[in-house]
């Protein structure tokens, strides 16, 4: 029980009585709170703790590149918010969808050598997370395929192109294959068979669960709540997105864009030095929108030393009266830029120093953008 209790405490932040006497209400405040942006429906979600303490949960991953915040960081707390909630966490490694959308050249051993790699970065962020490998899932379930033609006969060729967003194509693209359209179904018939109660995912995804929703009745098949969390800004200046301008998340083929796990601490702190922070503007804001989806997070509370003459240390224990005193300028963007960096650099350096990986390995993921 001691050892339990500790384990409890400096990984997921509860200590064990306190993860066994969490009520459905704070269940669902813990799977509510930032970066989630919606739960479709909240209504279902309480419904589900009510019959279940323990549901599955499931978020999906194709295998990309270099890991970062947003991809690793901000989506790995999040998993941890669910396990707090005592729901059972599974990070599936979608392999296939990466050989499907070209992504690491389409090259199986670097896709292979690529996963095995992220299995070990989110063992460090997760450790109570269940990792599956797309096909180790379709080699396990052979029936896995016929059940995909029967989904897919309840698809338009409209609406498969509709959904294509979600691996970051456009419906307009005259140079999809075939295999492309697959993709979609895959993802909807991969959420049954790993028995998810819960599915989860960035924004960018939202599509693919509606589809699930819709869908999965006519199959007779569990209907999963959906959760959605917002994603990171890239650190440049968004343009035009409040008229309609395309959202630049942090990518992982643009080292510009991001603070990557790899990173220096001398480059995480140049990085967020270098973001667009004006000063008093909250919307689309980067370096605010870490603090709120990683620093408050990892830490109870945020520290700022600055000098006397300029308003001396302040401390913050939730983002609103930090985002509140941004806007009214009370905070300046050069104090809040060097405590964000020098919050992250606590958070990446350890897993940074845990994490291999190979000078062969990270030149044929950089020799596949």
């Amino acid at each position: 029980s001691k050892i339990l209790n500790n384990y409890l405490n400096n990984f997921i932040g509860l200590d064990f009585k306190t993860c066994f006497d969490l009520d459905i209400n704070e269940k669902v405040n813990l799977i509510e709170k930032s970066p989630t942006e919606e739960i479709v429906t909240r209504e279902e979600l309480t419904e589900l703790f009510k019959t279940n303490s323990s549901p599955n949960h499931y978020i999906g991953l194709e295998i990309s590149g270099f890991l970062h915040l947003g991809s690793l960081i901000s989506t790995g707390f999040k998993i941890n918010d669910f396990i707090k909630a005592g729901v059972n966490c599974t990070i599936f490694l979608a392999d296939w969808h990466t050989i499907i959308n070209d992504k690491l050249g389409g090259n199986w051993d670097t896709i292979s050598k690529v996963s095995k790699y992220y299995q070990d970065a989110f063992k460090l962020v997760c450790p109570d997370a269940k990792i599956v490998l797309g096909s180790e899932l379709y080699q396990k379930n052979p029936e896995y395929w016929s059940d995909l033609v029967k989904f897919t006969k309840h698809m338009s060729l409209k609406r498969t192109m509709r959904t294509l967003t979600i691996m970051g194509r456009s419906e307009s693209d005259e140079k999809i294959d075939v295999a492309r359209l697959l993709y979609p179904a895959m993802q909807a018939v991969d959420i049954h068979y790993l028995d998810v109660d819960i599915a989860h995912a960035g924004m960018d995804q939202r599509k693919i669960h509606m589809l699930v929703r819709e869908i999965f009745p006519k199959m007779k098949w569990k209907v999963p709540v959906s959760v959605h969390h917002k994603l990171l800004p890239g650190l440049k200046k968004q343009e035009n997105v409040e008229s309609g301008g395309e959202f630049s998340k942090m990518s992982k083929s643009d080292p510009n864009s991001g603070i990557f796990i790899h990173n220096t601490d001398d480059e995480i702190r140049k990085k967020i030095n270098k973001a667009w922070c004006d000063e008093g503007i909250i919307e689309n804001n980067p370096v605010l929108a870490i603090a709120e989806s990683i620093i408050f997070s990892k830490f109870n509370e945020i520290n700022i030393e600055r000098p006397d003459e300029f308003g001396g240390n302040v401390s913050y224990s939730n983002y609103k009266q930090l985002e509140e005193d941004f806007r009214e300028k009370k905070l300046h963007p050069g104090d809040l830029k060097q405590t964000i960096g020098n919050y992250l650099v606590e958070i990446i350096s350890p897993i940074r120093e845990k994490l291999n990986l190979s000078e062969e390995l990270s030149e044929a993921i950089k020799k596949s953008f």
